[in-house]
């Protein structure tokens, strides 16, 4: 067997070997969405929470050269906590197009966001249901003294040569 082929075929099943061992210890080889369920938590009624409501703009599709024209965007919506040292709640957040009607409720059971973490829900481009108005609600918890969960959203696309790309952030309404 040519020396070449014998390393090609070595590093293959080296390689094979490694991505199997990590598959047995529990290590994923790729990223996984936000597992909502694996974040609910319980909290007790005798928690001294201070709760508040979020609105967050979101633009799927935007209008471009002219009103009849559109293109679709991705948006990556980031819900921080910017806190070193507590954890936030979020009870509930849900998906409004641009009539206002609801889309979709990624959690309706409350989750944690722990110190300084982010987690995050994307909209690819191709879902254009939210329109050129959409909007996220978050329905949230924090312990008096914290700083408040801070909300944004990244919109991008590229269109012909062009790239468009943007930036919202949340707005406490209650």
């Amino acid at each position: 067997m040519n020396a070449s082929v014998l390393k090609n075929c070595s590093l293959l099943l080296l390689t094979l070997f490694v991505l199997q061992s990590c598959e047995q210890k529990g290590v994923s080889t790729q990223s996984k969405p936000n597992d909502w369920e694996q974040r609910q938590i319980e909290l007790q009624p005798s928690d001294s929470l201070i709760q508040g409501s979020t609105f967050l703009s979101i633009y799927s599709q935007i209008y471009i050269r002219r009103e009849q024209e559109q293109t679709d965007l991705t948006a990556t919506v980031s819900l921080h906590n910017p806190n070193s040292s507590d954890t936030l709640f979020i009870d509930k957040t849900v998906y409004y197009n641009t009539n206002g009607k609801p889309i979709r409720t990624y959690f309706d059971r409350t989750i944690f966001i722990r110190p300084m973490e982010t987690v995050q829900i994307v909209i690819d481009d191709l879902d254009n249901e939210g329109g050129t108005g959409a909007n996220f609600l978050f329905d949230w918890q924090m312990r008096p003294g914290t700083t408040e969960p801070l909300f944004e959203a990244v919109m991008i696309s590229t269109y012909g040569q062009q790239g468009i790309s943007f930036v919202t952030q949340g707005k406490r309404i209650k």
